[in-house]
């Protein structure tokens, strides 16, 4: 795994502690700027990276992504594209 896609597990890792958290939190989290660091780690990725987390970072397909890089890339469903 590059450097930027441990960034980018860590920040969708993030996201997802915070999403969960919305419920109780008070006041409610500021998601802006974790939706920002993705847009900018997602521009940063190598050529050669995976076409399935390209794919899955420009659809906004979070959880997919963060799964893919878990390696529990088999757990993700059909999206509407037609794409796991």
């Amino acid at each position: 795994m590059t450097e930027t896609e441990q960034a980018i597990l860590q920040a969708l890792t993030e996201l997802d502690r915070q999403v969960k958290a919305m419920a109780t939190a008070n006041p409610k989290p500021n998601l802006v700027p974790l939706f920002t660091r993705l847009d900018e780690l997602s521009r940063q990725l190598p050529p050669n990276t995976s076409p399935d987390l390209r794919h899955y970072l420009q659809k906004k397909s979070y959880e997919k992504a963060r799964l893919f890089l878990e390696g529990r890339d088999a757990e993700n469903a059909a999206g509407n594209c037609g794409h796991r």
